[in-house]
């Protein structure tokens, strides 16, 4: 590897790591590190651990995390497209697991492009509770909500907003808050050598003013007793310690709390920051030269209890509106024909969905929402909730994340593909199967994991199968 690193930085980290500056040095001489995270709303780690056709390493900060060697490429699997794994570099994935979330918690992902972070959100969550995931840049929310499909997540509401509107919109709401902040991406330079051209003193310096802003949004939005995470793949200090300490500064309800996975890491080095605070040492540095990963740094946050008395009383968000009478009657007919789909092929689903107040009519798109009273007027929502699929004249399509994300034993038709069965190269192609079978939707599965709809009609299996995600 040729990387060649700015010499501002090059200056700056030899004077902030006198001692190891040479293994740092030497680390933009090794391949990146890659790694991958099972999906468990799918399947155990130990169940991918037997069948990927790939090795596979445990990463110990991560129950769910896996490296794999350099040249080898999982994205091209099969099992990538039924959202068996999300591809995530090992040391990002110490940040989610850092949050700690439980089932029935409302979390925030507030920077959540382009999802690995979200997606490890969910699988803790295991489709329970609410999942707010945010991103400001329209392009990059559409990402994340197809990453959020395609790992088969129905708890989730992908939002497009700044972090300003959504405080003003939702104080004190949410127990746990991960903002993996935007950054200068110096712990990507040897994963992203693309990162090093968009570098400058100066982007540093703007970041921290973004990170401080972005911050005081979340502090508004953590529920007193709430757990808040703040992360960055960068090394400056300006973004890292002397922004938690700024924080700290302005918010003086928050305190710093150890972190269970840094006995795998570095501590935070207050002297990096001024004033110097002790507590710094608490956070987490992750260094590529001392572990398989790039660069990160992890601050793990709670908010005093009695905050409440200060900030005033949670709100429960925006109550929804009445719909107007026009809206409620196509919303009606959309559900009674998705109703009528369900009984016939997923009748077990169609029986769990059964609050009427929770399916949403997006012009033709049907969703089933995990916050059936959350208000969405006014705001820019890219995904309400669990996408079930279109509302036609008399007839209903069912979505692609529909597939993702029902059980595969649920499902009354299927057509079941081994990975390496050239028919099923021939379906993520987008291509008609000729195959024998009980006409209607079915559910097309690989290895007996679901990856998209087919439509069986006379002998062939019609290919319904997204053609922005086709196979080249």
């Amino acid at each position: 590897m040729n990387i060649q690193l700015p010499q501002p930085f090059i200056n700056r980290m030899q004077a902030l790591l006198p001692d190891t500056f040479a293994e740092f040095l030497d680390s933009y001489q090794q391949p990146a590190a890659h790694g991958l995270r099972v999906n468990p709303l799918k399947l155990e780690a130990a169940t991918l651990q037997r069948i990927a056709p790939f090795p596979l390493e445990p990463i110990p900060w991560c129950p769910t995390g896996f490296a794999y060697p350099d040249g080898v490429r999982p994205g091209k699997h099969p099992y990538h497209a039924a959202g068996l794994y999300y591809l995530q570099e090992p040391s990002a994935m110490a940040v989610a697991e850092t949050l700690a979330v439980q089932a029935d918690e409302r979390v925030l992902d507030l920077c959540a492009a382009p999802g690995g972070k979200t997606t490890q959100l969910a699988g803790a969550m295991k489709g329970q509770g609410l999942l707010i995931a945010n991103e400001i840049h329209p392009a990059r929310a559409k990402a994340l909500s197809e990453n959020i499909e395609r790992m088969g997540i129905t708890n989730a509401i992908v939002f497009n907003e700044t972090p300003e509107h959504l405080a003003s919109l939702f104080p004190q709401f949410f127990d746990k808050i991960l903002v993996d902040a935007p950054c200068s991406g110096e712990g990507m330079f040897r994963k992203l050598p693309e990162a090093i051209a968009d570098w400058s003193e100066g982007k540093v310096a703007e970041c921290h003013r973004m990170q401080t802003d972005i911050l005081a949004a979340a502090a508004m939005m953590l529920k007193p007793g709430g757990t808040l995470v703040y992360s960055t793949c960068t090394f400056a200090p300006l973004e890292n310690e002397q922004t938690i300490a700024d924080f700290l500064a302005d918010h003086p309800e928050f305190e710093l709390v150890p972190i269970e996975q840094a006995r795998w890491f570095s501590s935070g080095r207050p002297e990096w920051a001024t004033p110097e605070r002790g507590e710094l040492r608490l956070t987490a540095r992750l260094w590529p030269h001392q572990l398989t990963g790039e660069g990160h740094f992890i601050a793990k946050l709670r908010k005093a209890e009695q905050a409440a008395a200060a900030a005033g009383r949670e709100t429960p968000g925006r109550q929804k509106q009445k719909k107007a009478a026009k809206q409620q009657s196509g919303l009606k007919e959309a559900v009674s024909l998705w109703r009528k789909f369900a009984e016939e092929l997923i009748p077990s689903l169609g029986a769990h969905l059964h609050d009427d107040h929770a399916f949403l009519l997006f012009g033709e798109q049907l969703y089933y929402s995990p916050a059936p009273w959350l208000d969405l007027s006014g705001m820019k929502v890219t995904r309400p909730g669990y996408h079930l699929g279109t509302w036609k004249k008399n007839r209903f399509e069912p979505a692609h994340a529909l597939a993702l994300a029902v059980p595969v034993q649920a499902v009354n038709r299927t057509a079941p593909f081994a990975a390496d069965d050239p028919a099923l190269l021939s379906y993520l192609k987008g291509e008609t199967i000729t195959r024998a079978g009980e006409d209607g939707w079915t559910l097309v599965t690989v290895d007996g994991y679901a990856i998209g709809w087919g439509k069986q009609a006379g002998g062939q299996l019609k290919n319904h199968y997204p053609k922005g995600l086709r196979w080249l």
